[in-house]
């Protein structure tokens, strides 16, 4: 449901490990792929969503 409210901000994150995972939301795009015309507008914000979640762990240490 939420990749129709926003496919480009939607990061998938794996709980339960001893380390921070997070990834963008969506597949490879082969389709695109050496079409210079792919968004790194997930990947930023799975970037964004690690560095956020870091913050708040070493904030509660």
């Amino acid at each position: 449901a939420a990749k129709m409210l926003d496919f480009e901000r939607t990061v998938s994150v794996t709980i339960g490990l001893p380390f921070i995972r997070t990834s963008v939301d969506h597949g490879t795009a082969f389709d695109i792929a050496g079409k210079g015309i792919a968004s790194s507008v997930s990947m930023e914000e799975a970037i964004k969503v690690a560095g956020d979640y870091a913050f708040l762990v070493k904030k509660q240490r």
